[in-house]
């Protein structure tokens, strides 16, 4: 014991006397609400506004506040969904563009407090503040420049309304960690009742720099968010992801609000003057906001995981939009698989492989101890390992005592001293050589790389270009599962069959007679022919852990490598084939009028008939959809037997494949009539239309 003393003793006296100093700062820098922000991650959004129960994106203003009334409206289900799935906050659309207020405000009538909910008594923001504080969870405030509804947009007088709510966001709820303001600004709206189109300058108008006072001066330690900043920017799309070079750095001077060089925020810029990072912000359904007709839409498991390592593994932040439904509850859809993923999230970062390695470095500033390489395993986000001054590329190798199987590598920057790596290598040592994994760019606040598993016995990072002195706090490596998802399958024209998944380390079994699959079954290799009446099962088998999804089915009928579509007729309608071309992802629309709300198709030959299915238009946007139909057949294309009449029950907010059975007929030539139109449109679509012969053996 005393022997132990005494070499604590010696080791703290060398490291007191240590003066080596630490790097100088390189170029723009965090500041503490920045890397506060960092530290987040990962968040929700919440879209609920008026537009959930107009079943709109953008409202135009019109909307009345008697149209806002949720029947279950609970922010406390909200909060736990959030907190169960691992995020650490979350932000809501306060106002959006359609002008109305998720709170009381005293600046205007068009708000709760005129809604027939609690009876005007409502204030979802304080409810919402409320059910954070329970669940230790940050909340921020979405309020959108752009009102539609009110009458002095576009006037100077808005902009003191715009201030004075921002006052009330910031004042009433709490502390707000990030405040959103988006980039759509000036357009069509109602205005009051002028029903025309406003134009403002998106740079001026506001009075920004105000709006920057006000933040800091009631939420000091709020983010902002905008195009470019100034506190976190956007990073050019809506669809959850970086570009693999990812600065936190924005020339921020040449970008504002609705800024035409959005493709440039997906990278950043190497040279920028401002520390402005990227957040990544998308909705797990194909829209903002809820529709009853994506309920069938959610985003699947490896979209969500592909979206995770692309934007918080490409050195940004994930803003996830959750859209509450018109209950004023979280779909159990999106929670479904919203706890996938978090679920998925879990299996792949459970170990952390480098606390068992061995790590050197080929540069040790100073050599000292405060620098040293074992800091970049030691768990503390404030040690780091750094270079001398001047060398801008070295390496770190991490041993194992033995092969270990890798698959992910997780790299940190010490960014309060700046971002420094221009690019680097992965390399693995597999059977004593080495072996080139990934060759990238940047790094900054983390950086995720996936790649396949490799056997190695060292890991070796190097940093071949930096800007100054190299400062990494952070190196893990992890061995992730496999990626098991329900297979897919698809069919082409002649018959030919896909089986598909995400992980290509995923094993695939089916059966064509009905039985279930096992790992006896056929094992799936390459796509085969089926071009008859089968139903086809297929289950996806994970060999690491021997666990299997449960059985996907699908029914295939006979093959349309000979049938044609005859009316719309091919000089009228060049998209008419993607009626037939079995695939569910393209669609026709007719023309718009009475007399082109139909189809007729030559299947090639005589069949019997014993039904016929309809895909409708999928996607956000999906019009002319049939829910009221009548079909026939026919011989020779003159004379038509009606074998079919009725309704697709609710395919308007449902809007997945119908199967229609009917009475046997022999026919060749069908025709499908769409009586009736989602929304009384003047037009139909169809991605996809079949018939049913049930092991017809005329074909």
């Amino acid at each position: 014991m005393y022997r132990a003393c005494i070499i604590l003793i010696v080791l703290f006296f060398f490291q007191s006397c240590d003066t080596t100093p630490a790097p100088e700062p390189h170029g723009p820098l965090p500041s503490q609400r920045q890397l506060d922000w960092h530290d987040m991650e990962y968040y929700a959004f919440i879209h609920f506004n008026m537009n959930t129960f107009t079943n709109m994106e953008w409202g135009d203003g019109s909307e009345k506040p008697e149209q806002f009334n949720p029947t279950q409206l609970d922010t406390r289900q909200w909060a736990k969904t959030i907190k169960d799935a691992g995020m650490k906050g979350v932000i809501l659309t306060a106002k959006h563009h359609d002008g109305f207020c998720l709170w009381p405000s005293a600046y205007t009538e068009h708000s709760v407090k005129n809604s027939p909910w609690k009876n005007g008594s409502g204030d979802v923001l304080k409810e919402l503040a409320e059910a954070c504080k329970a669940y230790d969870l940050k909340m921020g405030v979405y309020l959108s420049p752009w009102d539609r509804n009110h009458a002095a947009y576009g006037r100077p007088e808005y902009v003191t309304y715009f201030h004075n709510q921002l006052r009330e966001l910031l004042t009433q709820y709490g502390a707000i960690f990030e405040v959103w303001f988006d980039g759509a600004n000036g357009g069509s709206g109602y205005y009051g009742g002028a029903n025309e189109t406003r134009k403002i300058d998106n740079k001026t108008y506001y009075q920004w720099d105000k709006v920057i006072a006000i933040v800091r001066e009631l939420q000091p330690n709020a983010v902002i968010f905008g195009d470019g900043g100034p506190g976190v920017r956007w990073v050019g799309n809506e669809e959850g992801w970086a570009n693999e070079t990812n600065w936190c750095l924005l020339r921020r001077d040449e970008i504002y609000p609705g800024t035409p060089k959005y493709v440039q925020l997906r990278s950043g810029h190497e040279d920028g003057t401002h520390w402005i990072p990227a957040e990544c912000d998308v909705s797990i359904r194909p829209g903002w906001y809820y529709h009853a007709a994506e309920d069938s839409q959610v985003k699947s498991l490896d979209h969500l995981v592909r979206i995770y390592y692309e934007s918080i593994g490409r050195n940004a932040s994930l803003l996830l939009n959750l859209p509450v439904d018109d209950r004023g509850l979280i779909h159990e859809n999106d929670i479904k698989q919203l706890m996938a993923l978090k679920a998925q999230i879990d299996k792949d970062f459970a170990e952390n492989l480098a606390v068992k390695t061995q790590v050197t470095a080929s540069n040790v500033r100073g050599d000292s101890r405060k620098f040293q390489a074992s800091h970049l395993i030691d768990g503390n986000p404030e040690t780091y390992w750094a270079t001398d001054d001047g060398i801008t590329s070295s390496s770190i190798t991490l041993s194992f005592d033995q092969p270990t199987r890798v698959n992910r590598i997780l790299l940190e920057e010490y960014i309060p001293l700046g971002q420094r790596v221009k690019a680097f290598t992965v390399e693995a040592k597999v059977n004593g050589t080495w072996k080139l994994i990934d060759e990238q760019t940047t790094i900054g606040n983390k950086r995720i790389l996936r790649f396949d598993t490799v056997e190695a016995t060292e890991v070796r990072v190097a940093i071949t270009s930096a800007k100054a002195a190299i400062t990494l706090s952070n190196i893990a490596l992890y061995h992730a599962p496999n990626l098991l998802t329900q297979p897919e399958a698809t069919r082409d024209v002649d018959g030919e069959v896909t089986l598909s998944v995400a992980d290509k380390n995923i094993e695939i079994y089916y059966t064509t007679d009905g039985s279930e699959p096992t790992t006896a079954s056929m094992k799936y290799n390459s796509p085969f022919l089926i071009d008859h009446p089968t139903r086809l099962k297929a289950m996806a088998y994970n060999p690491e852990d021997q666990e299997s999804t449960k059985a996907s089915s699908w029914d295939f009928d006979i093959i349309k490598n000979d049938w044609k579509v005859l009316e719309p007729l091919p000089g009228e309608s060049t998209d008419a084939g993607k009626i037939i071309d079995e695939n569910k992802n393209t669609h026709w629309v007719s023309a718009k009028g009475p007399d082109s709300k139909h189809v007729v198709v030559d299947l090639g030959r005589t069949h019997l008939l014993r039904g016929f299915t309809y895909a409708p238009m999928q996607g956000r946007w999906p019009t002319g959809i049939i829910t009221h139909y009548r079909f026939y057949v026919s011989n020779d294309n003159s004379n038509w037997t009606e074998v079919a009449h009725g309704e697709f029950g609710n395919i308007k907010n449902n809007p997945i494949a119908q199967v229609i059975p009917f009475s046997p007929v022999k026919g060749r030539f069908i025709k499908l009539e769409g009586e009736k139109i989602v929304d009384n449109a003047q037009h139909m679509s169809i991605a996809e239309l079949g018939v049913l012969t049930g092991g017809d053996k005329q074909n």
